[in-house]
């Protein structure tokens, strides 16, 4: 298609420099077209789009169903509440323990005594040192017993405190994949990225959808661009940036003026297409050009216009 309109460009150029034309170059209008497509699979919910409509650029004009993935949020939210069940709290355990250092504690001031008032009865020879000894012994097994209580104290804190720790290790991830799943879901929604013009549709609501595949096409009407060709002798005496005039069929030997700025000229020479090449014709290279045109309703894709630098 693409040689088909070289070879009409070159056709057209030809007549042009042979006085039975007035024009410097012809060619097409066309637009930048986007191809909009969902960004999770599903059952489309909502998508009302014809072709033809106007449409907003971050407007939501359709919906994915997302149930199923809304039923995954909260069941990770769910599990993320329940982390706090399954942690302990050694606050009971530990006093408990605390209980039992109190309990050792008055023994140990008790057998203190004991061996304050045995020493005295031993200086008063009212005593004997085994008996001295024998309390003595008492009250060291029984500071060692509470230096255990004391360590296991620590320890069931320690341990607690890594279990709980553990456990509540796993929220982090949790919320993560909590908001994966909700940046999903608010993906189901639709949205067109620019402003523009339905140019086609190919889905309709109550179909399935899958991530990627197109839904529909929109482009920008509101300036076109006429791509065309140029010969290497017209290729000097243009610039980008140059103001060019653009005319449209009106009528029989009528046409439309349009105003059109040069945005684009190729460095790479095309021949016209091989199978109309004649050994003469290997001489004819063409360069394409784009032309932006504003639209003021009466431009269309696919129109075709011409040329006046």
């Amino acid at each position: 298609m693409r040689y088909i309109f070289i070879s009409l460009a070159i056709l057209f150029l030809a007549s042009c420099k042979n006085g039975n034309g007035s024009f410097d170059a012809q060619g097409s209008f066309e637009a930048v077209e986007i191809l909009v497509s969902p960004e999770i699979s599903g059952r489309i919910t909502e998508l009302d789009l014809e072709d033809g409509d106007s449409v907003a650029a971050l407007q939501v004009v359709g919906r994915i169903d997302a149930t199923n993935l809304s039923l995954q949020k909260e069941q990770v939210d769910e599990s993320i509440r329940a982390l706090s069940d399954k942690t302990t709290d050694p606050a009971p355990q530990v006093a408990l323990l605390n209980d039992q250092l109190a309990v050792e504690q008055t023994q140990l001031k008790n057998l203190q005594r004991e061996l304050d008032r045995a020493e005295g009865l031993l200086r008063n020879d009212a005593a004997t040192s085994k008996q001295v000894d024998d309390i003595r012994y008492q009250k060291e097994a029984l500071e060692k017993k509470m230096a255990v209580t004391r360590q296991q104290i620590v320890v069931q804190r320690s341990n607690n405190a890594n279990q709980n720790r553990a456990i509540l290790s796993e929220g982090n991830p949790l919320r993560k994949r909590a908001a994966q799943l909700d940046d999903l879901v608010k993906r189901s929604a639709i949205v067109n990225p620019v402003s523009g013009t339905v140019i086609a549709t190919y889905a309709e609501a109550g179909e399935m959808a899958v991530a990627g595949k197109p839904l529909y096409k929109v482009a920008d009407m509101r300036e076109l661009i006429l791509r065309a060709y140029v010969t290497g002798e017209q290729l000097p005496h243009i610039r980008t940036g140059q103001q060019v005039k653009v005319f449209t069929d009106k009528g029989p030997d009528a046409y439309n003026e349009h105003k059109g700025t040069i945005t684009w000229i190729s460095s790479k020479a095309e021949f016209t297409p091989k199978t109309i090449q004649t050994k003469d014709e290997r001489a004819n290279l063409v360069y394409a050009i784009k032309i932006m045109v504003k639209n003021d309703g009466l431009l269309k894709i696919g129109m075709y216009g011409e040329i006046k630098f």
